[in-house]
């Protein structure tokens, strides 16, 4: 660690350099552009850390636990208030910024975990311990990638409790939402009632003598939700947002995915709130001040949502679809409304954290760009990682600071008018699959552009397949149908690990290589490019298809293929072939008149007929990706007839396909192709 003074020495070197405007750390390294006056990016990120790991303002943290914060509607959330205690050990009682946190997995596990963590030595020991496990070049490295997010800053902020930063001069408040946890009422899955709650608490918050009345956001997944959701048009006393793996568009994260259902994580996360939310205050029956209002709301909601889910794996046809499942298949109803975010609408300074293969890598960029702020307002952080490990691969050599690192600049820019040049950095700082970290002025990548890259039956000998096809910069020269069947090798495959949340990334021959997966599908591939190719931006994928049944599931991805052959996920996208009605008004298209983004609806009232034997064409969303082949690699496209078990099509949908064949029509008049960015052209 550099002492204080080593840092300020650097700080002044770096800047008599300060009319640079950017610098680059050759092979790979972290591209950050500077701004006057501002250090580069190594010895900024190592002042930062610095001062987030050195001698704290406070000595400790107090807790008050199960405070009750009581809403409009007379239900009682309860929040665990840490406030930090001086040298003497006096609780500060001058009035603070304060963080709000909000979650339905139980603050009694977030307190756990924040227990152990302050645990004296236990920490530095775990993060020694996760420093010095080496899997490169064993089967299961991806396991090193998934602990790697401890030393990233996850625990911290997904979690909300950094103890740093509440003993640097803040106060945080973490409160189980409605429905979860200790609090009392139903859970109200981020609706109307539940978007309220969160209004009402960071007023609360805002009102306290412990408070300034100036609040920050922070947390992880539904918490990160829960941020984006409250900084639409924001309460007066919302400052500043943390959000760490938010989604903003549930319904295409994580719901419904193409139109079939999320069998992977939906059930995996239902399971884990409803078993937590009923998990009782222990220390208040010993107590006697039991809160029996809450034993009655478990009670009469055991199992939120889980009627939903099996609605939509059971029910037999279209014609038995119940309300409630019918109302998930209406863009209008309250509860698509609910998972559904307007990040056009956030009014408050926000840093997202997203993954390429996260659960909701859908939203990430697509929030960051909707956000109508400057960019010394708005940052954006995108790592190689899955929902199971953010953060990791940050705060070392080359990288960004760790997250928690950041969360600190960040709000002590907008909650104690602290500058330590935030707006230095990024403002999008990716990591580029292929390449390494890199900082942007923008995204998609300023330079790139979308071009044609079509799928030919001609072989590249490159894939063990159904079918190895080419990619090429010019249509085919003859007429192909080419029949790919549902399978199971899709259940080995970067899709699967991405639906389990990063899971099962332990096992590289799945994660980190498609060749199993692509046993029963069609690939296409690219000649090896000569010179480095970045490709940046969303992307579809047009299929002209043709099925055996009265419907389809189509899966593509779109891959990196090395020297070697090993093929690596960089983006991926599936639809039923009955959801194809495209929005126009939401879709996005290139210059080249091509969509880049089409919006399907994802409604019973926008099914379009699927004939037997008759041409169907397909617009399937590819996630937006930043990737650069380096030269000898290739890029393919897979194509498979569905994309078990990560997502499967509506039990009523899934009947009219039968699981039958479907083929892929290789046209001149009418030929299928990716629409790919990138910064030249390919093949």
């Amino acid at each position: 660690m550099l002492s204080g003074q080593q840092v300020a020495q650097r700080f002044v070197g770096a800047a008599r350099l300060a009319t640079v405007l950017a610098i680059v750390v050759v092979g790979g390294g972290f591209a950050v552009g500077t701004a006057a006056a501002e250090p580069d990016g190594a010895v900024r990120s190592e002042r930062w850390t610095a001062l987030h790991d050195g001698p704290p303002q406070y000595a400790d943290v107090h807790i008050d636990w199960d405070v009750p914060i009581r809403m409009s509607d007379g239900v009682v959330l309860k929040a665990n208030v840490y406030r930090p205690v001086d040298a003497a050990g006096a609780v500060e009682q001058r009035p603070l910024p304060t963080i709000v946190n909000l979650t339905p997995y139980t603050k009694l596990l977030t307190n756990l975990v924040d227990s152990a963590l302050a645990v004296p030595g236990l920490q530095p020991l775990a993060l020694d311990l996760v420093r010095r496990v080496n899997l490169s070049g064993t089967p299961i490295s991806g396991f090193e990638d998934l602990l790697q997010a401890i030393d990233g800053g996850a625990l911290q902020t997904v979690l909300g409790i950094d103890r740093n930063l509440i003993r640097s001069g803040y106060t945080l408040v973490v409160a189980d939402v409605r429905g979860t946890g200790f609090s009392q009422g139903t859970w109200n899955t981020l609706g109307a009632r539940e978007q309220l709650d969160t209004r009402e608490v960071i007023e609360w918050a805002a009102a306290q003598p412990w408070s300034t009345g100036k609040i920050g956001m922070s947390g992880g997944s539904y918490a990160g939700i829960t941020q984006l959701r409250a900084a639409e048009n924001a309460p007066p006393a919302l400052k500043a947002i943390f959000p760490v793996e938010p989604g903003s568009d549930l319904m295409r994260d994580v719901v419904a995915p193409g139109g079939g259902i999320g069998t992977t994580f939906l059930p995996l996360w239902l399971s884990n709130v409803n078993q937590t939310k009923l998990i009782p205050d222990v220390q208040s029956m010993l107590n006697g001040t039991f809160d029996w209002r809450w034993l009655s709301d478990r009670m009469a909601d055991p199992s939120t949502n889980y009627d939903l889910l099996l609605q939509a794996l059971l029910t037999p046809s279209l014609n038995d679809i119940p309300p409630s499942l019918a109302a998930a298949l209406d863009h209008e109803s309250d509860f698509r409304q609910g998972i559904l975010g307007h990040p056009e609408r956030i009014t408050v300074p926000t840093f997202v954290y997203g993954g390429w293969h996260d659960i909701f890598a859908n939203s990430a960029t697509k929030v960051y760009n909707a956000i109508p702020l400057p960019a010394n307002k708005k940052q954006l952080v995108v790592g190689d990682t899955y929902h199971a490990n953010p953060g990791a691969g940050m705060g070392g050599p080359g990288a960004p600071p760790r997250l928690e690192v950041l969360q600190r600049v960040w709000f002590d820019k907008w909650l104690k008018d602290i500058d330590h040049g935030i707006d230095g950095f990024g403002p999008v700082t990716v990591w580029e699959q292929g390449g390494g970290w890199i900082t942007l002025g923008q995204f998609p990548q300023a330079g790139t552009e979308h071009r044609r890259v079509y799928l030919s039956a001609a072989p590249s000998g490159t894939a063990e397949s159904v079918h190895d096809g080419s990619l090429s910069a010019t249509k085919p020269d003859e007429h192909r149908t080419l029949t790919v069947a549902p399978g199971l090798t899709t259940w080995c495959s970067r899709d699967t690990t991405q639906g389990a949340a990063g899971i099962p990334a332990i096992l590289d021959m799945c994660a980190k290589d498609s060749r199993i997966a692509e046993r029963n599908g069609l690939t296409f591939t690219s000649p090896p490019v000569t010179e480095r190719t970045v490709i940046s931006g969303p992307m579809n994928v047009h299929l002209n298809t043709v099925h055996d049944a009265t419907d389809g599931y189509w899966a593509v991805t779109v891959n990196d293929v090395a020297p070697d052959g090993t093929s690596t996920v960089l983006s991926t996208g599936q639809l039923t072939a009955s959801m194809r009605a495209v929005d126009e008004s939401k879709s996005a298209r290139s210059a080249n008149g091509d969509y880049t983004a089409p919006y399907n609806p994802i409604t019973l009232d926008s099914l379009l007929p699927v004939v037997p034997g008759e041409p169907v064409a397909l617009d399937i969303a590819v996630i937006p990706v930043q990737a650069a082949l380096q030269p000898g690699h290739r890029l393919r496209v897979d194509v498979f007839a569905g994309n078990s078990p990560k997502a499967l099509a509506f039990r009523p949908l899934l009947n009219n396909t039968a699981l039958k064949p479907q083929s892929l029509r290789l046209d001149p008049a009418q030929p299928s192709f990716v629409n790919l960015p990138t910064s030249r052209p390919l093949g």
